[in-house]
């Protein structure tokens, strides 16, 4: 079936200067004579002569006399200076900067990350761009912008002057063939146009097709750019097809280079003791992780002593394997983070690492990097100590099979692992300690339960439940928490210039919102604090209550992003003087970068001065383009599960399921199911029982009539009645 477009395109303007683009490498040029002006000044950065601009916009002479009056019109205004009589700059209130389009699907867009080569900026806000103002710019465009107006809340507007840098030249998209000509709509609904393939169209190319695209520049009737087909994908509805766009959409490094390759080819599997590094095997190093992980982290021992626990935390020394600067540096820095989607993974390592050298496999030597820890029996940290060392994990266990021992006492199961028995049971006291100080300090528990997608045999979704979260996840998780601190604490006192994971204090603006949501839902509130603790108690009045995770969600949207910085201003989630990231190197750059400032202090003892080559780029680069990577790949997993959740639904419809209200508009609900954690909404024009009145005030709708109301946080039962493949959308209705 042939396919229509659902863009509707905006015809470009001919002003006098403006010429087609003979070569795809060259960007668009800007369409009028006022913006190739203000582009060229800003470029320039220098004043310039009438004639100068004139010659270096290579103008046709039936636009001298318009430029000449552009000019004076622009000076009048303020937006040039004219600083003889034919000699111009910008002026006061030019208002240009550049920065990166972020464009909505409806056509609006804001530009973010502003600066100026001509000076400090007087709004740094992000820039509001109306469709109107958009120009020929794309989403992710570096452009030059003027900002014409700011609003009452100091939010800049915004018209587009010209494409500085195209943000992609390469997409995922569907085939659509028309009257025997191929186009190939982009997934991504922020590209509202249509590409034009026209050679190199395979024979068997269908209708619907998912492929990857490449634009080489602007077809000449301006409705649609020009571009060639880089791959077939096929079926958009196969998990893997669903991946690669995933891919393509947030342009992830998903291969390594040919270098990269080369050099992990290279590295030796010989694991051997060498001067230097503590000799740890004797210890009983176990790990505990989930049933499907592949690549294991870290390793623990816990062992009581007269004074209380000693406590081995060892990491899988990543350090000794990636050096700074390296090919494989350089592809694991790209990437950032590793990213996990149902059944597969793209990995920041090699396999060769993440899953064989690197990983603390038992019952194999295995270099790491160990945080031994002294606590007294109520858990308060004594003393630290970090070494290079080499261990041999005893034992590889599940947190199932933790549960089982500590939890469920199950007979059978501690039959199996006698050895380890009390080991373990030391593991859980301390752990229970240091919980009990962590939660005494404030930090804040949020209980906010994840979905765990079973595959079948063709990548397909064949269940989603629950994830259980028992207290073996609780032992590492304080035993991970633990070992980052005492790394930071040790950046902190000896002045060593490191990597922090920091979680700033929330807004009072934010938490104000969230009170005055709070009580519209009726609930009591505490007094309110600025403090971690006070999050604690709005948790625990809600726990066990139908809001409770309306509730967490809500107050967890109230906090900043976490993120990594060179300086240190604490973790206000976790009620933490000092924190960072320490424990996940295989997986997590930044905790490579901490092991590299740690291991450069050790081996210079008290020298706090660090050269850069021992730990890589400089840290504030790294902190704001790692904390921007994790961000990206946090959401790309969370597409991709949605997406999956999406498919699996497809042959759910009429099907009915418990529900959660997540929001309220005035044309919607919105609700997540209480099992599966799938969301989707609820049109107010398929309520057809009476007519709903919206109430933003207390986030709910309420029937004219019959006085049937619906508000976040409300438990109902609702059935699939559409489930959109394309737009990745589940619609639902209410049951009586």
């Amino acid at each position: 079936m042939q396919r229509k477009s659902k863009f509707k395109q905006k015809k470009r303007s001919k002003q006098p200067g403006h010429r087609k683009q003979q070569q795809h490498k060259d960007l668009p040029r800007a369409d009028s004579l006022y913006q190739q002006v203000l582009t060229l000044l800003y470029k320039q950065a220098t004043p310039l002569d009438s004639k100068d601009i004139f010659k270096l916009l290579d103008l046709p002479l039936s636009t001298r006399k318009p430029l000449h009056k552009l000019l004076i019109r622009l000076t009048d205004e303020k937006i040039l200076t004219q600083i003889d009589k034919n000699t111009y700059s910008p002026g006061p209130k030019n208002g240009l900067a550049e920065g990166t389009i972020d464009q909505n699907a409806k056509g609006f867009g804001f530009v973010s990350d502003l600066t100026s080569r001509l000076g400090a900026l007087k709004h740094t806000q992000d820039a509001f761009v109306s469709p109107n103002n958009m120009a020929n710019a794309h989403h992710g465009d570096r452009v030059l912008i003027r900002i014409y107006n700011v609003k009452k809340d100091g939010r800049p507007e915004a018209e587009i002057l010209a494409v500085l840098g195209r943000g992609r030249e390469q997409m995922a998209g569907f085939v659509a063939i028309q009257n025997g000509e191929v186009f190939v709509y982009p997934e991504d609904t922020r590209y509202p146009f249509t590409i034009r393939i026209t050679d190199n169209i395979p024979e068997n190319l269908q209708n619907g097709d998912a492929v990857i695209v490449k634009i080489t520049g602007e077809s000449d009737d301006s409705r649609h750019e020009r571009g060639t087909l880089i791959e077939v994908l096929g079926n958009p509805d196969l998990v893997d097809v669903q991946m690669r766009m995933v891919i393509e959409k947030h342009n992830l490094p998903h291969r390594f280079s040919e270098k990269t390759k080369i050099q992990v080819e290279a590295i030796s599997d010989t694991i051997v003791p060498s001067q230097g590094r503590l000799d740890l095997r004797d210890i009983q190093h176990i790990t505990i992780d989930g049933e499907t992980a592949k690549d294991f982290d870290d390793a623990i021992a816990v062992i009581k002593t007269r004074k209380g626990f000693k406590l081995y935390v060892s990491i899988a020394d990543v350090s000794h394997y990636v050096q700074p600067g390296s090919p494989l540096d350089k592809d694991a820095y790209e990437r950032g983070t590793s990213i996990y989607f149902p059944g597969r993974v793209i990995p920041m390592l090699p396999e060769k690492l993440s899953n064989g050298l690197c990983s603390l496999v038992p019952d194999e030597d295995r270099y790491a990097f160990t945080a031994i820890l002294d606590f007294d029996r109520q858990g308060h940290l004594h003393s630290k100590s970090f070494a290079k060392s080499i261990i041999c994990s005893k034992k590889r266990f599940t947190y199932t099979t933790v549960r089982q021992i500590l939890t469920d006492h199950d007979l059978a199961v501690r039959q199996q692992h006698k050895e380890f028995l009390t080991p373990l049971k030391w593991a859980g006291e301390l752990a229970n300690e240091l919980m009990h100080l962590r939660q005494q300090r404030g930090s804040i528990g949020f209980t906010i339960p994840e979905p765990f997608m079973e595959l079948d045999d063709e990548g397909k979704i064949s269940s989603i439940s629950r994830t259980e979260r028992n207290f073996a996840h609780q032992i590492i998780e304080e035993f991970m928490l633990a070992a980052n601190e005492a790394v930071a604490e040790t950046f902190t006192d000896k002045h060593l210039h490191g990597l922090y994971r920091i979680h700033e204090r929330p807004s009072p603006e934010k938490i104000e919102e969230f009170v005055e949501f709070g009580r519209s839902l009726g609930i009591d509130l505490p007094p309110l604090r600025q403090d971690p603790d006070w999050f604690g108690q709005v948790l625990a009045l809600v726990k066990g209550s139908p809001k409770e995770y309306v509730i967490n969600n809500l107050l967890l949207r109230t906090m900043q992003q976490a993120k990594y910085d060179e300086k240190n201003v604490g973790h206000f989630g976790l009620a933490a003087t000092d924190y960072t990231h320490f424990t996940s190197p295989i997986r997590r750059y930044p905790d490579l970068t901490v092991h590299r400032t740690l291991q450069a202090y050790l081996l210079r003892n008290a020298r706090t001065k660090i050269k850069k080559k021992e730990t890589g780029l400089p840290m504030k680069e790294m902190g704001v383009f790692l904390s921007a990577r994790e961000r990206i790949a946090v959401k790309a997993e969370r597409e991709m599960n949605d997406r999956l959740k999406v498919r699996f639904m497809h042959n759910k419809i009429g099907e009915e399921f418990q529900a959660v209200i997540s929001g309220v508009t005035s044309s919607a609900i919105f609700v997540e199911l209480t099992e599966s954690f799938i969301s989707g909404g609820i049109s107010l024009t398929s309520l057809k029982d009476d007519y709903y009145i919206f109430d933003g005030k207390h986030h709910r709708i309420t029937g004219k009539h019959g006085g049937r109301s619906f508000q976040i946080g409300d438990l109902l039962q609702v059935v699939v009645l559409d489930v959109d493949l394309r737009n990745n959308r589940i619609y639902f209705g209410p049951l009586p």
